[in-house]
């Protein structure tokens, strides 16, 4: 089937009797070139594997698969299917399941084996091999989505998601700006976040009202600070970017008590500073320093 446009993708949910669900955070990629850039971008090679989060329809499975990728699709919306089904038919592995709770390594270890994926092609490589995720994510459960795979799924090495405009940009946050939060900080400990282009709403079916840009995060191979321990770095920072308008010093009280101030004269920190202005080492001695 060729790739899918906005009169084929319009045709498709008629004739199956569907519709975009707004509570999935349902928009339907249907602009070829648009397919081709997101797997150009990810720098998609035949024989890669590819996870791809949210394929609704098929429209960028396709130019996966064309790139000569195993395609292993993850829906969670089973009345998607049939349409799923008739646009790609064997040419990628599709699993239903929630991208929120699955268990990716079990998920990608098992991939291309089980009988639970539907419509095995032929495909090749071997458990524990390294995973690239390509994906149009639901807008709703993008920011979850991605942290999971970053916490749980060390095989998944090379990510390139489409997501909106200021989730994209949370994500790939520097300090100093409004944009930088705890996730921010999260995402720099295990990996590298670059916004890689914008899409326009007009290339989705139904079209949103926001606005998409596509991320590249690459795995750090090993986390470029060192702490006591990661859930505990990630406490402070939740505590801190919690009252972001407060110091340190008075944002980390409810977590530190009245060691906050001395505790971030040792890490070198400004008590008077506010999150936004640290950086992944400053909080990482933070930790080092509260533990």
């Amino acid at each position: 089937m060729p790739l899918l446009t906005p009169a084929s993708v319009r045709v498709l949910l008629a004739e199956h009797g569907v519709r975009a669900s707004r509570s999935l955070g349902q928009h339907f990629l249907a602009d070829p070139n648009t397919a081709r850039r997101i797997v150009r971008l990810a720098e998609v090679e035949a024989g890669d594997r590819v996870l791809e989060i949210g394929p609704g329809i098929g429209s960028l499975t396709l130019a996966l698969a064309d790139a000569g990728a195993d395609v292993l699709a993850l829906e969670l919306d089973r009345h998607l299917l049939p349409v799923l089904e008739h646009v790609v038919g064997d040419r990628a592995h599709v699993v239903v399941a929630d991208a929120t709770t699955v268990d990716y390594p079990r998920l990608l270890d098992d991939a291309f084996t089980t009988s639970d994926i539907s419509r095995p092609g032929t495909h090749h490589g071997t458990a524990g091999s390294t995973w690239k995720c390509v994906s149009n994510l639901p807008y709703n459960v993008a920011t979850p989505v991605v942290v999971r795979l970053l916490e749980t799924a060390p095989t998944v090495e090379h990510l390139l998601v489409m997501v909106q405009r200021e989730v994209g940009e949370r994500l790939a946050a520097n300090p100093g700006g409004r944009e930088y939060g705890a996730v921010s900080v999260k995402v720099a400990y295990y990996a590298t976040a670059t916004l890689a282009g914008t899409v326009p709403r007009t290339v989705f079916v139904p079209e949103p009202k926001v606005e998409s840009t596509l991320v590249r995060l690459t795995r750090h191979d090993q986390p470029p600070v060192e702490v006591p321990s990661p859930e505990g770095l990630f406490e402070l920072t939740r505590a801190g970017f919690a009252q972001r308008r407060k110091t340190l010093r008075r944002a980390l009280a409810p977590l530190l008590g009245d060691r906050a101030g001395a505790l971030l004269v040792r890490a070198g920190v400004d008590p008077r500073a506010r999150a936004e202005t640290l950086g992944l080492e400053q909080w990482a001695a933070l930790a080092r320093a509260a533990a």
